[in-house]
């Protein structure tokens, strides 16, 4: 089910294209025209991961600093949170945990502007914000959220593209449905034979890869039971570079873009460690152990290159033994306050 679902990514992301142009367009004549002094995400999990990649393009392209909320403000210490001028960003699959709708909710009632990017377009969460964007992935039966996640990049990107009205960044989004099916046939075989055996891992990203690397790490952790903690190439020299030993497995990200050469010569540097390197990057680089696809311009580039890693994670999960659609005390929604 997890396979089939990612490799379905590629129809819901076209469908989520064809539908809500105007209410896409209309939000970002919104944002253009509000004055924020504050943005701020509020999601968990893969949605956390795709919070923060759009938080990425927020900053990046508008020069908006975005923080994610820590929910237990509202949730749990009942802080006075100042909602005045600010923009709030919630995603969502299920959009039914509390401590997801509670702080659109309070941020609503403070005159925040708030939207959520949901699935589940019935669900209190929509109904809490005031602009609810449908994923449009379709009912997700396994546990381990792919589509769901991939349809969250896309619309985190297209909200943006709308609120900087950059024609560039759409046509990059209109051609993403043929980028995403090419990406599902791409070989990853060689981090197979690396991963199976494995007890451990280190994802590392950068920048615009580094919400790739999270999520990448914790779909290793779900559906293969394998200890992954995801690093940004910035930060694995200041203490986890202690744990590299011989042998010791690192997938690398490294898509298009400023960061590129930096995690290049860091996958070259834990090479002469003794670290069993996986360097994922585009074709052009000679160096890579396993091809990253690309998209139609480098932002959207990690969107496909998680396609590819969702491909690759389901098999992985069964070449050890493992249901990826059935994850050791795990549920399909999670719900904390």
């Amino acid at each position: 089910m997890m396979l089939k679902e990612a490799l379905s990514a590629a129809d819901c992301v076209a469908l989520q294209l064809e539908n809500d142009v105007e209410r896409y367009a209309e939000l970002g004549r919104k944002l253009r025209t509000t004055t924020f002094n504050t943005a701020l995400t509020v999601a968990r999990g893969s949605s956390d991961h795709a919070a923060n990649y759009c938080a990425y393009l927020i900053m990046a392209r508008m020069g908006r600093i975005v923080a994610s909320l820590p929910m237990s403000l509202v949730t749990l210490y009942k802080s006075p949170l100042v909602t005045r001028d600010t923009l709030t960003i919630a995603i969502s699959q299920s959009g039914q945990s509390p401590d997801v709708v509670e702080p659109i909710r309070y941020f609503r009632d403070g005159g925040a502007t708030t939207i959520a990017l949901v699935n589940d377009i019935d669900s209190p969460l929509a109904a809490a914000a005031e602009w609810a964007m449908p994923l449009r992935a379709g009912k997700e039966q396994s546990v381990a959220a792919t589509k769901s996640f991939i349809t969250s990049l896309v619309a985190g990107a297209r909200l943006v593209a709308q609120w900087q009205n950059d024609p560039e960044l759409t046509e990059g989004l209109a051609a993403l449905p043929d980028a995403l099916r090419r990406a599902t046939e791409v070989d990853w075989s060689p981090a197979l034979e690396v991963l199976t055996p494995a007890r451990n891992i280190m994802v590392v990203g950068r920048g615009i890869s580094f919400p790739i690397a999270l999520e990448s790490a914790l779909k290793f952790k779900e559906t293969s039971a394998l200890q992954a903690e995801a690093f940004s190439g910035a930060e694995i020299k200041h203490g986890p570079m202690a744990l590299i030993e011989d042998g010791y497995p690192l997938l690398i990200f490294a898509t298009r873009g400023p960061t590129q050469a930096g995690l290049i010569a860091l996958a070259a540097e834990m090479r002469t460690r003794g670290a069993r390197v996986l360097l994922a990057a585009p074709a052009d680089v000679a160096e890579r152990d396993l091809t990253l696809p690309t998209a139609a311009t480098p932002d959207l580039d990690p969107i496909v290159a998680v396609q590819a890693f969702y491909v690759m994670a389901a098999q992985l999960s069964k070449a050890r033994g493992m249901d990826p659609d059935r994850p050791r005390h795990l549920s399909k929604v999670t719900k904390t306050n």
